[in-house]
């Protein structure tokens, strides 16, 4: 299998990043469609809304919030989408979270590498 990165989308891109896939449902605040260097946009595999607005970045709710959301990522064929990719590139999952560490990006790369 090859790479699978996460990466803020206000980090610069770099070649090295492979695929870049968006994961986040809204479109990042103060980047253009260009900026963003994007190959693909799945909002689908983001958290649901009623899930996002409960963990609110908040890192004690972090833990449940995974669970959850590992929960929602078990019947979204866009986790297929990105393990096809993967079979022939390095991928990089594009959030815009401010933290690095209690994100979504973070649960969805260690789900998909198992």
């Amino acid at each position: 299998m090859n790479k699978l990165l996460i990466k803020r989308i206000y980090d610069e891109p770099l070649k090295s990043d492979g695929i870049r896939i968006l994961i986040d449902r809204l479109w990042p605040r103060g980047i253009s469609k260009d900026e963003a260097h994007l190959d693909y946009w799945f909002k689908e595999i983001a958290p649901s809304t009623k899930l996002r607005e409960w963990f609110n970045h908040q890192p004690d709710r972090f833990e449940e919030f995974s669970k959850k959301y590992i929960s929602e990522l078990k019947n979204n064929e866009y986790v297929d989408k990105i393990m096809d990719l993967l079979k022939k590139h390095n991928v990089t999952l594009i959030f815009s979270s401010n933290d690095i560490k209690f994100n979504h990006a973070v649960v969805l790369q260690k789900f998909i590498k198992g």
